[in-house]
């Protein structure tokens, strides 16, 4: 088995080994995957965060090892609260955009370490408090829609509430219907500020969510 990690700011994440197929999801700066299957400009992998799994491109990635991987897996590192900010590449002019909820892998006053890259970071740090949820979902406001979108740029239903939870610490799966299974049903009328709300289609199938 073979680990990766994610050192540019977003990577699209794809059902199909080819650059027209479907963006499921993204990957931020900082999470960290098993490598499933290798091709020769693609592989296939499965974010540690939420077992999502989807192909990117062999180029947009980092190798690390099992150690590093299983590190990253036991440790609870910062996420970035930003909306939208740069981190700093040490001992270049180089620097990478990055957007809320990056993770800043073994962070410690300042400094981000992977493998061999260090990068400086000053933006905002998520509190990991669910108090703060709302705040986070109103930095939100606005953002334009895209299918598989996970940032300020482009976002869709189930990537906003993953999101926005993330940096409460709480770990919602990727996808809407698999979001309804966590937590517990309440009744519309005890449902309060910060809950999630779904919403059925014809075929009484989940295929939206909401916060309250």
């Amino acid at each position: 088995m073979e680990y990766g990690i994610c050192i540019l700011g977003t990577i699209p994440l794809r059902n199909e080994a080819n650059d027209q197929s479907e963006i499921v999801s993204q990957v931020l700066f900082g999470q960290h995957f098993k490598i499933l299957e290798i091709k020769p400009k693609w592989i296939k992998i499965k974010l540690a965060t939420d077992n999502y799994e989807g192909w990117i491109c062999a180029k947009q990635y980092e190798e690390i090892t099992y150690e590093d991987y299983d590190n990253l897996c036991i440790n609870d590192f910062p996420l970035v609260s930003s909306i939208f900010t740069r981190i700093q590449k040490l001992n270049s002019k180089e620097s990478i955009p990055i957007s809320m909820g990056a993770t800043l892998p073994f962070f410690n006053n300042g400094i981000v370490k992977i493998r061999k890259n260090k990068f400086k970071f000053s933006g905002d740090i998520a509190s990991k408090n669910s108090s703060d949820l709302i705040n986070y979902a109103f930095k939100l406001l606005n953002a334009p829609y895209l299918w598989g979108g996970k940032s300020i740029l482009g976002i869709d239903c189930s990537g906003f509430t993953q999101l926005v939870f993330s940096l409460c610490g709480i770990y919602l799966p990727r996808d809407a219907y698999q979001q309804v299974k966590m937590g517990e049903s309440v009744n519309i009328d005890s449902i309060h500020p910060a809950d999630l709300v779904f919403f059925k289609n014809n075929d009484n199938k989940i295929n939206h969510v909401g916060i309250a």
